[in-house]
């Protein structure tokens, strides 16, 4: 066995790796084996973190893109002193164990950010980088570098395939993000075999165009190498770096080095004996040398040492800095500044506005009490109107705006919002609802990790009108209430929005979509109908009649206005009706059975749902043709004026009043 202290650490990596993955008899051992050094240098030469204080606001971020490949980040993790055993380590891929299958957020100390979907550790990277700009470029003040951490990721061919990648590189490029670094694994191996039976291109080239520092390191043993790149990356200023590191997938198994059965398999109990040999090493199970401890208590020591001088510094900047001192607090515990909702305005009853314009100015009047919020859209703020007003916008050698601009990259900006997040700013995305398709991959993750991302959809329906099918949405409300964790909410006039804002707001581990008309709704008179806070239980009594409804009429969005206008005609014919707004299923699924019975009393089985989208779900409220029945939309829209559509689908208060007397007739 050699004695070099930084050989040692670099095999414990490779060797617990290869005894995680064959134990779990699942999981990806050539990765680990091949980037042992990297993520080694990495750590032991550049960045800066304290393993029990893993949530440090200044550490230096690590991602690792290539999530198929977890037990190098544990086994790295493990010997730096956080709280990764190894009894977790010999848990791999067990229930329950802090070593999942891909690294996991807020389940394991150290996983910045839950990765695994190739390309999507890159992407929300950027993120992170467009934090840490703003956060440096709001709080640096002169002889107090508050925030100065780097940004690391690192990926494989699987993430540079991936179109979300192009995508983030094309900003991070556009916006000169000196403060992030990707380490491309060119390994040339896929899960099918070699990279030449699909993937050729020029891969610095690509990323020169894009505006990158490309560098090439072409042995990714070579330490001295890989030292003098990333030092390299830290010199280079407005410009991201790409280091691409030629490696060998099951670097030192005899049989397996660079070929795909490396990849996703257990390495088999003889390939790890012949392996370990090769590397000098004993034929142990989940050996850690001495010397390797001791190197966990001497990082550990210096991570502390490098988190307390931070804090004295800290303090110190509270003294002549206090209200930035105070905010900066309040970003790092996740709270929000007294009064932030007093500007949130109320709407006068018998107007008419879209829901995209109550939004817009809701989101203004919060953005102007929280001055840690920032966010954009897909190119489409003069549409979907999330431009907060006077703020700048966030452009290379301007990174104190709080305008993001991600161009029409729909996926990429829900990463980014996601690494924005993470960060511990208050963040928002938007685009019309249909490309919300193009975001979906993002949007999983913002629900997986429980971080309150707010996604703003506008232009929710067949209302877009003339635009025609390809923008008008369908399937996109019912197959975003299918994500879990993601609320899912479409107010029914203005003054819901302004209640459901404030609730979104309030949400500190939920991502929301929130769904909004383009065209104008009625402001409801509150005084003649319910409060808007009913909306606050997801599904509330809008209006009622006196004794047991002969029928409910549920609806969501702009189909509120024809369950009321609905109402009002079955009223006046003696019919006892009720409008049920239901802006947000699973709320109103949270509350007590007896709440739930008040609204939507189980021996009234005559109900007729309204939602200008698809009927996918809509029955578990109406309940079996015959009793009850969903208006809504069974094929694509069609481009036309809104009147003519609703017409031709149905969503008229004469189908919805002819469908409650049907039902009626025949209870």
């Amino acid at each position: 066995m050699e004695n070099n202290l930084d050989q040692l650490c670099i095999n414990t990596i490779r060797t617990l790796s290869m005894d995680a993955v064959q134990a779990a008899n699942s999981g990806h051992p050539g990765t680990p084996m091949a980037l042992a050094p990297v993520a080694f240098t990495l750590y032991d030469r550049f960045m800066k973190f304290n393993p029990s204080n893993p949530d440090w606001i200044n550490r230096d971020r690590f991602i690792l893109s290539a999530g198929h490949a977890s037990m190098l980040l544990y086994s790295t993790l493990h010997i730096n002193g956080y709280d990764v055993s190894l009894d977790d380590i010999k848990a791999f891929r067990q229930l329950g164990s802090k070593t999942p299958g891909h690294p996991e957020y807020g389940h394991t100390a150290g996983v910045e950010t839950t990765t695994g979907p190739l390309g999507q550790g890159y992407a929300t990277s950027i993120g992170f980088a467009i934090a840490q700009k703003w956060l440096a470029e709001r709080f640096n003040k002169p002889g107090y570098n508050l925030i100065d951490y780097k940004i690391f990721s690192l990926g494989g061919d699987g993430c540079m395939m991936e179109g979300i990648s192009g995508e983030a590189a094309s900003l991070a490029g556009h916006l000169g993000l000196d403060n992030v670094v990707w380490i491309y694994d060119n390994n040339h191996i896929t899960i099918e075999g070699n990279t030449s039976l699909a993937f050729s291109e020029d891969v610095a080239s690509r990323f020169l165009s894009y505006g990158w520092n490309v560098q090439k390191v072409n042995d990714a043993n070579n330490l001295e190498l890989l030292d003098s790149a990333i030092k390299n990356a830290g010199k280079e200023k407005g410009r991201p770096t790409l280091i691409i590191v030629d490696s060998h997938i099951a670097f030192g198994a005899p049989t397996k080095q660079d070929t795909h059965g490396a990849h996703g398999s257990p390495l088999g109990e003889v390939e790890i004996s012949a392996t370990k040999a090769f590397y000098g090493w004993p034929n142990k199970k989940f050996f850690v040398p001495d010397e390797v401890k001791q190197y966990t208590l001497e990082i550990a020591g210096r991570g502390k040492n490098q988190n307390d001088d931070w804090n004295e510094l800290f303090a110190r900047y509270k003294t002549d800095f206090p209200e930035l001192g105070k905010e900066l607090e309040l970003i790092q515990k996740n709270e929000l500044p007294a009064g932030w909702a007093a500007n949130i305005p109320a709407f006068e009853a018998g107007t008419k506005v879209s829901g995209r314009v109550v939004s817009g100015k809701v989101l203004n009047a919060i953005a102007s009490k929280i001055p840690f919020m920032i966010g954009g859209s897909a190119d489409l703020s003069p549409s979907t109107l999330t431009d907060l007003k006077n703020e700048g916008s966030f452009q290379k050698g301007d990174f104190g705006g709080r305008n993001l601009h991600f161009g029409i990259r729909e996926h990429a900006m829900g990463a980014i919002a996601n690494g924005i997040a993470l960060s511990g700013l208050k963040t928002f995305a938007s685009t019309f609802l249909v490309f919300s398709d193009y975001a979906r991959g993002a949007i999983r993750l913002s629900a997986l990790m429980n971080l309150p991302v707010t996604y703003i959809f506008t232009h929710d329906s067949i209302g877009v009108g003339e635009d025609g099918p390809t923008h008008q949405p369908i399937e996109q409300v019912a197959s975003l209430r299918a994500i879990p964790n993601l609320e899912v909410i479409r107010p029914g006039d203005a003054n819901e929005v302004a209640v459901l804002w404030k609730y979104i707001i309030e949400s500190k581990n939920t991502p929301t979509a929130l769904i909004l008309s383009r065209q104008d709704l009625p402001v409801f008179d509150r005084m003649k109908y319910a409060p808007a806070e009913g909306a606050l239980k997801g599904a509330y009594i809008l209006a009622d009649s006196n004794g047991t409804p002969d029928v409910i009429l549920i609806a969501t969005g702009s189909e509120v206005q024809l369950a009321v206008d609905a109402y009002e005609q079955l009223k006046s014919d003696g019919i006892k009706a009720r409008v049920v707004s239901m802006p947000n299923w699973n709320l109103y699924e949270r509350q007590s059975p007896e709440y739930r019975e008040s609204v939507l009393p189980s021996k009234v089985r005559t109900r007729v749902a309204i939602e200008a989208g698809s009927t996918f779900g809509w029955r578990r409220f109406v309940g079996l043709p015959g009793d009850g029945e969903v208006l809504g939309m069974r094929t694509f829209g069609a481009s036309g004026k809104l009147s003519s559509l609703l017409e031709e689908f149905g969503l008229t208060v004469e189908n919805v009043v002819k469908t409650a007397k049907s039902l009626i007739n025949k209870s």
